[in-house]
């Protein structure tokens, strides 16, 4: 490879003997027309020689536009020849008598050469004009790939599958300074080429090995060295080159950009998260502290009282130190939730079990309230985390109690529906407004017209949504106004192994 800090030029190889069987083939193709031209213009269509030389001058130069100046040069010599010999007297000699043909002759060949590479230069340029279309589009579609990527992979290693498809290369290597990583990508390895793009890195140099096509540059940003990119297979002018290097070092930049602003903002709602979920168990805990130190209170200012009046007190205790231990219940399986730590202990169980475990820990609510149990016979297992389902199914029930009039039942259901488990909690509340069901799943939502007259949280709707997505089940809401709501869970039924 060049030195360090060399200026790009990327030397002339020899000819290969590939290149030199095709430039030979060309030759002899250009002789070859030459040579038919002139038969056919001095025997088979005999023409004089204005006319063969205009038919030799149009050939010359259709093979400069479409060969090149190499074949144009060789095409014009012989057909000067040519000419000489069987169009300008004395026909059959390279003699010229006549002193004005031998100006004719070299006008022909001046014309014949001058015309070749005037045809030629315009050949190059259409060919460039060309190339630097297909460099801009493939930049541009690059730098709309790298804006439009996804962030489920590392930035580089995208970048650097990007720049092998979009530019056709044989192999490209990235490095990013940042991480000290190289990634990879085409169809072929670039085997001992991390030295380099290190130093490349390091040193802001470029490098260029003629015998593997290989280049390597130095990644730039605000003038610092970010990383280096090395591609095999594909030449790019130096214009090119650096506005490849500027793409892919924004395409990192935008990337780091993305992690820390995704950062910030997961530490900012972590920051929001705390603050309310203090702010809501606070003001929930006041309630039943305020009873239960009125409780206690009064036991303490009345120890004589009677036993009825003590076992009250006592009995507010408690209910209210229930109510302490769910809200710290909730706030504990929300924390859980947000740091995504549920461990699921899974085994099968029946879905009466359940239902009927979560309403024995409810029997302090349930008390004195209409409930319509209806489960249906011969449900499927389901492969649940009891304790985590029981508390999904607390939350829609205590949900259900708190909205239903005293004198109102509470539905429970439970049936199959194909392949799933279908657990229904129907209230006979106000229901709730439209504007709300879109949020009711929501952390700390809870409805407008409620908000004053309900105590909680707003945790518990959630805590249950997240428990049931974790076992790969669904739950919606169906209400409307003055009809009530009811809560659905789907749960996948367990699969029956097969006996014998």
């Amino acid at each position: 490879m060049s030195a360090p800090g060399a200026a790009r030029s990327q030397p002339k190889s020899s000819l290969s003997p590939a290149h030199l069987a095709l430039l030979a083939a060309r030759l002899g193709t250009v002789l070859i027309t030459i040579g038919g031209i002139t038969w056919l213009c001095s025997s088979l269509v005999p023409v004089n020689a204005t006319t063969a030389g205009f038919v030799y001058l149009v050939t010359i130069l259709l093979i400069a536009t479409y060969w090149g100046l190499r074949e144009a040069i060789v095409a014009s010599v012989a057909a000067v020849l040519c000419f000489n010999y069987f169009f300008l007297p004395p026909v059959g000699t390279f003699t010229i008598s006549d002193p004005g043909n031998w100006v004719a002759v070299f006008a022909f060949l001046a014309t014949a050469l001058v015309a070749s590479q005037l045809s030629n230069r315009a050949r190059r340029r259409a060919q460039e004009a060309v190339a630097r279309q297909l460099e801009m589009e493939r930049l541009y579609a690059l730098g709309r790939a790298i804006l439009l990527s996804e962030t489920a992979q590392a930035a580089a290693k995208q970048i650097a599958h990007q720049v092998a498809r979009i530019f056709d290369c044989r192999a490209v290597a990235l490095f990013d300074r940042a991480t000290g990583e190289t990634h990879h990508a085409g169809p072929e390895d670039l085997p001992g080429i991390e030295d380099k793009l290190q130093e490349a890195a390091v040193r802001g140099t470029f490098f260029w090995d003629a015998r593997s096509q290989t280049t390597v540059a130095a990644i730039r940003l605000g003038g610092q060295p970010v990383g280096s990119l090395a591609i095999r297979g594909v030449s790019l002018p130096d214009t090119a080159l650096q506005a490849l290097a500027n793409l892919v070092a924004i395409g990192l930049e935008v990337e780091r950009a993305r992690d820390t602003a995704s950062r910030a903002e997961a530490a900012r709602q972590s920051e929001e998260l705390k603050s309310t979920l203090l702010d809501a168990i606070a003001h929930d805990l006041k309630t039943p502290l305020t009873s239960i130190k009125a409780a206690a209170s009064g036991i303490l200012s009345a120890p004589g009282a009677k036993p009825e009046e003590q076992r009250e007190l006592l009995t507010v205790v408690d209910e209210e130190a229930d109510r302490l231990d769910k809200l710290v219940t909730e706030a504990l399986h929300m924390a859980r939730i947000e740091a995504a730590k549920f461990q699921l202990d899974k085994g099968l169980y029946p879905v009466e079990d359940l239902v009927s475990k979560a309403l024995q820990h409810m029997r302090p609510l349930t008390e004195g309230r209409t409930l319509d149990v209806r489960i249906a016979p011969n449900l499927p297992m389901l492969e649940v985390d009891p304790e985590l389902m029981e508390l999904a199914i607390r939350q829609l029930l205590d949900n259900a109690l708190k909205y239903t009039p005293p004198t109102s039942p509470v539905s429970i259901d439970a049936r199959q529906v194909n392949n799933n488990v279908l657990l229904t909690v129907r209230d006979m509340g106000p229901g709730i407004p439209e504007r709300d069901q879109a949020r009711i799943f929501e952390k700390f939502y809870r409805g407008v017209n409620n908000r004053s007259r309900v105590t909680g949280t707003g945790m518990g709707l959630t805590i249950a949504r997240e428990i049931v997505r974790t076992h790969g089940g669904h739950i919606w809401l169906k209400s409307s106004a003055g009809q009530g709501s009811e809560f659905c869970i789907s749960l996948p039924a367990a699969r029956q192994e097969k006996t014998a």
